[in-house]
């Protein structure tokens, strides 16, 4: 992924060159790797670049051969081989960008090219054969990169677009979150929604509600999401997966060691050809075994994991064993309270919003980043969204209905980009990492969410049932069940401690002296009196606890010379809230649902005070 700064509709553009450079400067943690601008008859696209793939040609923002088409793009494009090969026909590649192909798609689809694109994405197209001038610009299907969409009092018609919102708070007096799934038009100046699956409206109650009925097919849910998996291991740079040792990063891992595998086991079968040719100089071939140990981050193929936690921590424990299991090169960080604590003005600051849960959970994943960065490695996996598709947060347990809870699966999808997606995507850019999210698949998410939600539901505590084999129909116990097995009579996916271990939020995981420790920070940073008049500051999303007051100080810019202050950059930010009427508390912690001990022995408690 990368960062693109565009600003379209001005009468003097090379006159604004040099400022539209600085305002893209702000975000270059997202492309540390090259910075190009491109200045047009009406327009300015800046483009940051973290390579990945097409690493030596892939300078942005791309030219058409005409030069009338520019292009800049943050993300990747999984299926860009087949685009190439089915559409690219009369168009001659400069590159071996995977965003090339989004050029001759416009020359042929117009804006319709959105929804032939499997990947994550933001991107802003310009054409210049055209009178005015044309933009379009457009975001993946559920917001797994990040855009934001700006307008100035001062210039009059003029529209910018920027991955991050810093680049657009001194210039813009009114800012929106790019909606996910839409693609804009300069033409009419429209938004409109390419993005519509099957599944979409399943979060409306009455006649348009679509509450599905197909019964589980576990075995298609497992090899989708494998298939989801092997996409995204597309990659020129050394790359690996977070590890916490919950099922979903789990999972990510097993199906991404067992691929890695099979690249280890084709090398071995070259370099055995090889000799066998005459070709290689070596009087035997390596094993194996050989080949794994000798491979590095820069030449796998072994994979290399990543966790983070308190001394300890449950997460730590859980994916050290995983680690061992899967056979992972395994690198664990241990962070303190303290540390934690010193990093949340800075977490703010690239997250740009003033939820707790996402700060909370962002923290350690921005530490963690940091330290994955400075090994060399740029791209890793990660499992968000698997607990939003099968509504594996704990208060699910308490939806009064099948169609309730998928109602509540559907709205918690829909608005990832303002929580999970931001936080795995600016957490992980702020150091020039990306992250890729095989859960939020299109393919898998049209299984996973076409499935009967009355197959997903679950209890807990004395009321969660067991099926034949023993296994209790905990949360996400479909998925689970899919990779409940051993391929081909060989060995199984996870350990079953892994595999049927219990939702741990990712702020709880890390160490449950976490949350407490940002709680006991707030306490002694706000005053009773202070908290007492938080109305009169905040008067809209008024902060209910003091842990919300001094995030939401922070992020009006004691840290950051007021930076986000103005409304407009408040107004971007969007808080995470649990289902209340199904019996949560205001805290977004799991711990705070009344079950969440359910699983868990006095022993095991123990074992978790981290």
């Amino acid at each position: 992924m990368c960062g693109i700064l565009a600003i379209h509709n001005i009468p003097k553009p090379a006159v604004d060159r040099t400022r539209f450079i600085a305002l893209s400067k702000k975000q270059r943690h997202r492309g540390p790797d090259w910075s190009g601008c491109y200045v047009g008859k009406q327009s300015i696209l800046v483009h940051e670049r973290l390579a990945i793939v097409g690493v030596d040609t892939g300078a942005q923002p791309l030219v058409s051969e005409d030069g009338k088409l520019i292009l800049a793009v943050n993300g990747e494009i999984y299926n860009h081989i087949k685009l190439r090969a089915a559409h690219g026909s009369g168009h001659k590649f400069k590159t071996h960008s995977d965003c090339e192909v989004i050029l001759p798609l416009y020359r042929k689809y117009d804006k319709d090219l959105c929804g032939l694109l499997d990947g994550m994405f933001s991107f802003v197209l310009l054409d210049e054969s055209v009178e005015p001038p044309r933009i379009i610009a457009a975001r993946d299907p559920i917001g797994i990169t990040t855009l934001y969409q700006g307008w100035s009092s001062r210039r009059p018609g003029a529209v910018y677009f920027a991955s991050e919102l810093k680049c657009l708070v001194d210039e813009c007096d009114r800012i929106e979150s790019f909606p996910p799934g839409h693609v804009y038009d300069s033409r009419d100046d429209s938004r409109t929604r390419y993005y519509n699956p099957s599944w979409w409206n399943g979060d409306l109650d009455g006649p348009d509600g679509h509450i599905p009925t197909n019964p589980a097919d576990l075995k298609l849910l497992r090899e989708t999401l494998e298939a989801a998996v092997k996409k995204r291991l597309m990659s020129e740079v050394p790359y690996g997966v977070l590890l916490s040792g919950g099922l979903d990063s789990s999972l990510i891992a097993a199906i991404a060691a067992r691929e890695t595998e099979k690249v280890a086991q084709a090398q071995y079968e070259l370099r055995k050809k090889k000799l066998e040719q005459g070709e290689s100089g070596l009087a035997t071939p390596p094993s194996l075994a050989a080949i794994k140990e000798e491979a590095t981050i820069a030449s796998w193929p072994q994979l290399h994991s990543f966790s983070i936690g308190l001394e300890n921590s449950p997460d730590l424990l859980a994916a050290r064993k995983a680690a061992h299991y899967l056979g992972t090169v395994h690198h664990e960080y241990v962070f303190t309270v303290q540390e934690g604590l010193d990093a949340i003005p800075e977490v703010i600051f690239h997250l740009e919003t003033y939820d707790v849960t996402t700060v909370r959970a962002s923290t350690p994943m921005y530490l963690l980043s940091r330290k994955i960065k400075a090994m060399g490695v740029k791209m890793v996996l990660s499992g968000e969204g698997s607990d939003e598709i099968f509504g594996g947060y704990l208060y699910f347990h308490a939806a009064p209905d099948p169609a309730s809870f998928h109602q509540e699966c559907i709205k918690r999808v829909k608005n990832l980009h303002t929580a999970d997606c931001l936080r795995a995507n600016k957490s992980t850019m702020a150091w020039g990492l990306e992250a890729r999210v095989p859960f939020l698949d299109k393919a898998f998410l049209d299984v996973a969410l076409n499935i009967d939600p009355k197959e997903k539901t679950f209890r807990k505590g004395a009321a969660q049932e067991v099926d034949e084999d023993g296994c209790p129909k905990m949360e996400k116990y479909i998925l689970r069940k899919a990779f409940d097995i051993a391929p081909d009579g060989g060995k199984p996916y996870l350990p079953r401690s892994i595999l049927w271990r219990q939702k741990e939020q990712f702020s709880d995981g890390v160490g449950y002296s976490w949350i407490d420790g940002m709680k006991d920070q707030a306490e002694s940073a706000i005053s009773d009196d202070i908290f007492a008049k938080r109305a009169e500051r905040w008067p809209e999303n008024t902060p209910d606890t003091k842990e919300a007051y001094y995030i939401r100080d922070i992020f009006d810019g004691r840290s950051f010379a007021r930076l986000f202050l103005s409304e407009a950059a408040a107004k971007t930010a969007v808080r995470w809230v649990p289902r209340g009427d199904w019996g949560c508390a205001s805290d977004p912690s799991g711990r705070a649902v009344s079950i969440h001990n359910a699983a868990y022995s006095a022993e095991e408690e123990g074992s978790k005070a981290a």
